[in-house]
C-alpha cells in the first residue's frame, strides 16, 4: 500500500513489538557480521549487572574480561517454540567468548505471559533470564524480579535497538530489559477475489465492498488494543505515567476532545455496518473478506486464502473532507535479568542476554520462528524484508504508537468506546457522551480509594455480562465471597476474579495468577469465593 521504499526505516520504527526474540554472533543464514556495538561476541568490556541488592542494578563492571572466567550454572525461561534455539545460542555462547566465561543453561519451556506471573508470584524461583511481555515491565519491577541496567547496559540497549522497543524497557529514566522482538501490532489482510487492490486505503470503500459482497469486516474493535489506533490516527495520545519504582501515578489522555470526536466518528463508520464483525481470528475460511488481525494468522490465513492472498498496512477514513490513517499499537517481548547476589553472575547474565539480544540471534529467530526483530541491524536483513506479514507491519509501524506500560484498568475503560458508539443513536451529542464516560472512568483510576484497590470482584461472561462488570465480592479474613449468586452454564459461562477492578492482579483456573478463565463443570447457580491466600476459587452451590 505505502511506499515500499520506506519499509526499511518503517520496520527500524516498528518492529519494536513482540514475540519473544534474542540477538547474537551466531546465524542460521542472515547476517553474519558481529553487532557492532558489544554484547555479541562477548569480547567487550561486561556491561552487566554487578549490583549485589535487590533490585540490584546493572552497571559496568569496569572489569577486565577474564575476571569473569569460570562456569555459571543459570536458568533460562522462553516460550517451547524456541527452547532448542536458545540451547544451541547460548552454546554458542560459550564457545564464541573470550572472557573464558561457560554458562551451564538449563532451559526451561514458560511462555512470556506465565514467566511474568511466575516471577512475581515467587522471584527466587524463577528463571535467571527470562523472556516476557511489554506489559508486565512496571509489575515485575515491583516485585523486584529484574535488574535494573547500568549505564552500558542500557546504552547497549539504547544503540542497537528501534525507538519503540527502547522504550518498551524504559521506566521512568532507568531501563530494565533488553528489547527481543517487534511484532506484537496488526494490520490488515484480505480477499483479493472481494477487495480491489485499488481501494485498500479506503475504510468507506473497504466497507461498501463488503457489504456488497455479503462479506464480513472482522476487526476487533471491542478491544481497547484495536479501538485505540482510530485515535492515535486523529493525533490523540494516552500515555500512563510511572514513577521511577513503576507505579503508576498520574495519565495524559486526550481522546475526549475535538480530535477524539474525530476518531469516534471514525469507529461509527465501521461498527454500525452490517458487515462488521467483532473479531481478530482468521476469519476468511468463515465469511469474511477482511481480517485486521496480526504475525500469529499469517500461516492460517495464507492457507485459507490461497492465490487470493492480500495484505495491507490499515486504510483511511474520511470525516469533513479530511483522511486519517488508523493507527494501532506495537508492542514487544524483552529479556528480562533476575536481580543476583552474586556479582560476577549478574555480570556473566548481563553479557549472555546482550548476545541472545545481538542482530545474528535476532536474526535466527526470524528465519526459524518467523518472530520479527526489534535490533534495527536485524530489521533491515532480507529474511525480515522477504515476509510479507513483516512488510505490512513495517508499512503500518509509520502509524503505530509504541506501547507504553498501562495501567490494568484501562483496558475495560477503553474497549467499551466502540460498544457504546455501536448502540447509540448515531449522534454527534450520543458520540460525545462516550468519550464523556470514558474521560470519567480514566479520572475515576486514580480517585480509587484503598478499600477498593484492594477489594475483590467477579467478572466474565456469567448473568448478563459480557466481561463488562465487576460484581462485588465481601471478605471474612482472606476469604472473599461474592455478593450475588450467578446462573452459569458449563458450556458457555466463565470467569476470573480480580483484584482492584484492574487486570494487573486476578485468579483465574489452577489458582493462577493471571491464569486461564475459570468454567463451571454443571450448569447452575453459584456463588464465587476466593481465598485470597492461595488464589483457590470455588464455586459454592446457592441453596
Amino acid at each position: 500500500m505505502k511506499k515500499i521504499f520506506a519499509i526499511a526505516l518503517a520496520l527500524v520504527m516498528v518492529l519494536s513489538l513482540a514475540a519473544c526474540g534474542g540477538g547474537g554472533d551466531t546465524t542460521t543464514g542472515g547476517n553474519t557480521t558481529t553487532p557492532s556495538t558489544g554484547g555479541s561476541t562477548g569480547t567487550t568490556t561486561p556491561s552487566g549487572d554487578t549490583g549485589t541488592t535487590t533490585p540490584a542494578s546493572s552497571g559496568d563492571t569496569g572489569s577486565a574480561g577474564g575476571e569473569l572466567a569460570g562456569t555459571y550454572d543459570i536458568v533460562v525461561w522462553c516460550p517451547e517454540a524456541a527452547v532448542e534455539l536458545t540451547k544451541t545460542q547460548i552454546a554458542d555462547f560459550n564457545s564464541s567468548n573470550t572472557m573464558g566465561i561457560t554458562v551451564n543453561a538449563t532451559v526451561e519451556p514458560v511462555s512470556e505471559a506465565d514467566a511474568a506471573t511466575n516471577m512475581i508470584t515467587d522471584v527466587s524461583a524463577g528463571g535467571d533470564l527470562y523472556f516476557f511481555a511489554q506489559d508486565q515491565l512496571s509489575r515485575l519491577i515491583q516485585a523486584a524480579a529484574l535488574t535494573k541496567l547500568g549505564q552500558g547496559a542500557a546504552d547497549f540497549v539504547k544503540t542497537n535497538n528501534s525507538a519503540g522497543s527502547i522504550l518498551a524497557a524504559q521506566a521512568g529514566s532507568d531501563y530494565y530489559a533488553y528489547p527481543l522482538t517487534a511484532d506484537n501490532g496488526y494490520f490488515m489482510y484480505y480477499d483479493k477475489s472481494v477487495i480491489p487492490e485499488e481501494d485498500v486505503d479506503s475504510l468507506e470503500k473497504l466497507v461498501a465492498d463488503c457489504e456488497a459482497a455479503g462479506k464480513n469486516f472482522s476487526y476487533e474493535l471491542e478491544n481497547a488494543w484495536y479501538t485505540a489506533g482510530f485515535f492515535f490516527g486523529v493525533g490523540c495520545h494516552s500515555d500512563w505515567i510511572t514513577d521511577d519504582a513503576g507505579n503508576f501515578i498520574s495519565i495524559d489522555d486526550d481522546f475526549n476532545s475535538d480530535k477524539g470526536l474525530i476518531a469516534a466518528k471514525g469507529l461509527q463508520k465501521i461498527v454500525t455496518s452490517t458487515s462488521y464483525v467483532n473479531s481478530s481470528a482468521a476469519d476468511f475460511a468463515s465469511g469474511s473478506a477482511i481480517c485486521v488481525t496480526g504475525t500469529w494468522n499469517y500461516a492460517a490465513i495464507l492457507e485459507q486464502l490461497g492465490d487470493n492472498f492480500g495484505v495491507a498496512d490499515l486504510p483511511s477514513f474520511n470525516v469533513d473532507g479530511t483522511d486519517y490513517h488508523i493507527g494501532s499499537y506495537s508492542g514487544c517481548k524483552l529479556l528480562g535479568v533476575k536481580p543476583q547476589s552474586d556479582a560476577k553472575k549478574n555480570a556473566v547474565l548481563n553479557q549472555l542476554a546482550q548476545y541472545l539480544t545481538g542482530a545474528a540471534c535476532q536474526i535466527a529467530r526470524t528465519e526459524t520462528l518467523g518472530w520479527g526483530p526489534a535490533n534495527k541491524e536485524a530489521l533491515q536483513s532480507d529474511v525480515v524484508t522477504s515476509n510479507p506479514a513483516l512488510v505490512a507491519l513495517g508499512e503500518q509501524s509509520n502509524y503505530a504508537i509504541p506501547q507504553p506500560n498501562i495501567h490494568g484498568s484501562w483496558w475495560d475503560i477503553a474497549k467499551v468506546i466502540a460498544t457504546d458508539i455501536k448502540t447509540s443513536d448515531g449522534s454527534e451529542a450520543a458520540l460525545k457522551a462516550a468519550l464523556q464516560k470514558y474521560e470519567d472512568s480514566i479520572a475515576a483510576v486514580f480517585e480509587m480509594s484503598d478499600d477498593v484497590k484492594n477489594a475483590w470482584t467477579v467478572i466474565g461472561n456469567i448473568g448478563d455480562s459480557n466481561w463488562d462488570v465487576d460484581f462485588p465480592m465481601t471478605a471474612d479474613g482472606d476469604v472473599w465471597t461474592s455478593n450475588d449468586a450467578f446462573a452459569m452454564t458449563a458450556a458457555s459461562s466463565e470467569f476470573k476474579v480480580r483484584q482492584g477492578k484492574s487486570w494487573d492482579v486476578n485468579y483465574g483456573a489452577d489458582a493462577t495468577l493471571n491464569g486461564d478463565n475459570i468454567k463451571p463443570e454443571a450448569d447452575g447457580t453459584y456463588y464465587v469465593q476466593l481465598d485470597a491466600t492461595t488464589g483457590v476459587v470455588t464455586l459454592v452451590p446457592a441453596a
